[in-house]
C-alpha cells in the first residue's frame, strides 16, 4: 500500500487555488519584468546623457588656451547632486587645476570614457570621460568625472518612479484577479450545491444559466445521467408497485381461504403447521403493504399540504390501529401524553412514522411484553418515546437498522425490514428526526428498546 504524502503548497487541489497561483506568480513575474526593463532603459539613458554632458563639457574646456579658473565642489555637490568634477592635466602629466582636490583619478592614457574604481567603497567609483589631446604645441588636456554612486542612484531612482504606477496598481489587479477567481468558483459552487440538494425523488435538471462555457459540457453530461437515472427509478418504482398490486389480490384470496379452512383442520401436527402456514402468508401480505407504502413515498407526485396535526390525538388514532396486533400477542399497550404539542405537516406522514414505530415496538417485545407511548419534552423539546421491552438492538447494527430489508441477525419476530426505513424517510422530508437507543433506566426493569422522535427536527 503506498504512502500518501501531503500534497505541496504549490500544487493545490482546488481550480481556484490553481488559477489563483498561476495567475498571480505570472502578474509578480510581469511586475519584476517591466520594473527590471524599466531599471535598464532608464540605466541607459542617464549614462548616455551624463556620457554627452561631460564629452561637450570637456570639449568647451579644451578649447580655450590658457588654464581656467575652476569653481571648486563641495562633497554634497559631488556625491548627492552629481556635479562634474573638471581637471586640467599639462601635456606631461601634471595636474594643473581640479574643481575637486579630492578626486584621486589620475589622467588616463587614452581617450574617451571608463568606469575607474579608486577604492573598495561604493562611493570609489568614477565615470571618467578623458579628452583627445590638442593639436597645438603645449595645449593642456582636460578630464571630466562623475560621481559612480550617483549614476547609480539616480538610474535607481528614476527607475523606480516609473514602476510606482505598476506597483501601486499590482495590488489593485490581484484584487480584481482574486474576485474574478472567487465570482467563477462561486457559480461552480452554486451547481454543486444544486447537486447535493437532488435525491433519488427529485433529479431536476440542473441549470446551465451561471454556468462557465468550459464547465458547460460537464454540467451537460451530468444532466444526461441524471434523466438516466431519473428513468432507471421511475422503473424500478415502477415495477416494485405493480409486482405489489399483483401480489396483493392472491394474497388476500389465500389469507382468506386460511380463514375459511381453519374450522377445519384438526389439532395437533397439522394445526401446528397450519399456524406457520398462516403466520408466512400473513408476514407476505405485511411486506406487500410495506411494498406499497414504500413506493408511494418514493413517487415523484407531489407531497401533501401540510396541516396542523395535533399529535396526542394521531398517537391514539394509531394505538387504535394497532391494537389488533397487541391482543393477539397480548402486548400491554400504555400511553402517557404530558404535553400536546400541534406539528405543521401532512397527517399520512405523521401516521406513517408512528405506526412503523410502534408495530415495530409490538413485532419485538415477547408476547405478554410491555410497550409504552410516552408523548412529553426533553430539554424543552417535545419528543415521542416508543419504548419496548424486547431484546433491544446490539450496538454494531444500530447504525444499518434504518437500511431497507435490513433485519438483526438472531431476530425471530416477523418483518420486512422496511419499517424503520420507511418511518425514516418520512420523518426526514418533514423535519423530524429518529434516534435509537438500548433502554437502559426505566420503572419497569429488563431489556428493550427506545424509539425516539424529536417534533421540531
Amino acid at each position: 500500500m503506498k504512502k500518501a504524502y501531503p500534497r505541496p503548497w504549490y500544487m493545490p487541489c482546488s481550480l481556484r487555488g490553481k488559477l489563483l497561483l498561476w495567475l498571480v506568480s505570472l502578474h509578480l513575474i510581469a511586475a519584476g519584468a517591466a520594473a527590471w526593463t524599466s531599471y535598464m532603459s532608464y540605466g541607459r539613458m542617464v549614462h548616455t546623457f551624463m556620457d554627452d554632458q561631460m564629452q561637450l563639457l570637456a570639449n568647451s574646456y579644451a578649447a580655450n588656451d590658457s588654464t581656467p579658473d575652476l569653481q571648486p565642489l563641495g562633497d554634497q555637490s559631488v556625491f548627492k547632486w552629481g556635479a562634474f568634477i573638471v581637471q586640467i592635466w599639462s601635456p606631461d602629466g601634471r595636474l594643473l587645476a581640479s574643481s575637486w582636490p579630492k578626486l584621486a583619478v589620475p589622467l588616463q592614457a587614452e581617450p574617451g570614457l571608463r568606469d575607474v574604481r579608486t577604492g573598495t567603497r561604493h562611493d570609489d567609483v568614477w565615470r571618467v570621460y578623458t579628452a583627445a589631446p590638442g593639436t597645438r604645441a603645449g595645449q593642456s588636456r582636460v578630464q571630466i568625472a562623475q560621481s559612480g554612486s550617483f549614476l547609480h542612484h539616480e538610474v535607481k531612482h528614476r527607475a523606480l518612479f516609473a514602476a510606482l504606477p505598476i506597483v501601486l496598481l499590482l495590488p489593485v489587479s490581484l484584487a480584481v484577479l482574486w474576485l474574478v477567481v472567487w465570482l467563477t468558483s462561486y457559480s461552480l459552487h452554486a451547481v454543486a450545491r444544486e447537486v447535493a440538494a437532488q435525491d433519488e425523488r427529485s433529479l431536476s435538471e440542473l441549470s446551465l444559466a451561471r454556468v462557465p462555457d468550459e464547465i458547460a459540457p460537464l454540467v451537460s453530461a451530468f444532466n444526461s445521467l441524471l434523466a438516466r437515472l431519473r428513468e432507471a427509478f421511475a422503473t424500478q418504482r415502477r415495477f416494485v408497485q405493480d409486482a405489489a398490486h399483483e401480489l396483493r389480490t392472491p394474497v388476500a384470496a389465500i389469507g382468506l381461504q386460511l380463514e375459511n379452512l381453519r374450522a377445519h383442520v384438526p389439532p395437533g401436527d397439522a394445526a401446528e403447521r397450519f399456524g406457520q402456514l398462516e403466520a408466512g402468508v400473513t408476514r407476505a401480505q405485511h411486506l406487500i403493504e410495506q411494498l406499497l407504502r414504500l413506493s408511494r413515498q418514493e413517487s415523484a407526485a407531489p407531497a401533501a399540504a401540510p396541516e396542523q396535526v395535533d399529535v396526542a390525538a394521531l398517537l391514539r388514532e394509531s394505538l387504535g390501529q394497532l391494537m389488533v396486533v397487541a391482543d393477539r400477542r397480548r402486548i400491554d399497550v400504555g400511553f402517557d401524553g404530558k404535553v400536546a404539542p400541534v406539528v405543521s405537516a401532512p397527517a399520512a406522514e405523521l401516521r406513517s412514522v408512528f405506526d412503523n414505530l410502534i408495530d415495530n415496538a409490538l413485532r419485538h417485545a415477547p408476547e405478554g411484553g410491555v410497550v409504552d407511548v410516552r408523548l412529553h419534552e426533553v430539554q424543552g423539546q417535545p419528543v415521542v418515546d416508543v419504548v419496548d421491552n424486547g431484546p433491544g438492538i446490539p450496538e454494531e447494527f444500530m447504525a444499518r437498522v434504518f437500511d431497507r430489508f435490513f433485519r438483526v441477525p438472531g431476530t425471530s419476530a416477523g418483518g420486512s425490514g422496511l419499517g424503520l426505513a420507511i418511518a425514516r424517510t418520512a420523518a426526514l422530508r418533514n423535519g423530524l428526526r429518529i434516534a435509537l437507543s438500548n433502554r437502559s433506566d426505566d420503572e419497569r426493569g429488563g431489556t428493550g428498546l427506545v424509539a425516539r422522535v424529536y417534533l421540531s427536527g
